[in-house]
């Protein structure tokens, strides 16, 4: 079993529609918490994370870390959205990583498409 398994509901994303996804954490050693990263290629836009665990997040961010303090059986759930109206195909590179002391232990990668 990996340290850090993540899934996201579906790969096809379109403006507006709701992004969620999982996180379990499987690594032995002691860490601080995940973080997401999430680059639109070929885009200045940004995704913005709305929730995590159930709990609203109440300012625009686009860069999620999530302590593992509220990370319950070291699992975590985050909804999004995107919602510029693309105009091409755009690929989505989704990027979850273990974090201890400000470094990165372990990550994933998952790929995506933009598209109306």
């Amino acid at each position: 079993m990996k340290d850090i398994e993540f899934n996201l509901n579906s790969k096809e994303i379109h403006p507006n529609s709701e992004i969620k996804g999982t996180i379990s954490v499987n690594y032995p050693g002691r860490y601080d918490g995940v973080v997401i990263n999430t680059t639109i290629m070929d885009s200045n836009e940004h995704i913005i994370y709305k929730s995590y665990n159930g709990k609203k997040i109440s300012q625009n961010v686009s860069r999620l870390f999530i302590n593992k303090d509220v990370m319950a059986d070291n699992k975590a759930e985050f909804t999004a959205i995107i919602s510029f109206e693309p105009t091409k195909i755009h690929e989505i590179k989704f990027r979850a990583s273990i974090i201890e002391q400000h470094k990165e232990i372990e990550s994933q990668i998952i790929f995506a498409q933009y598209s109306a």
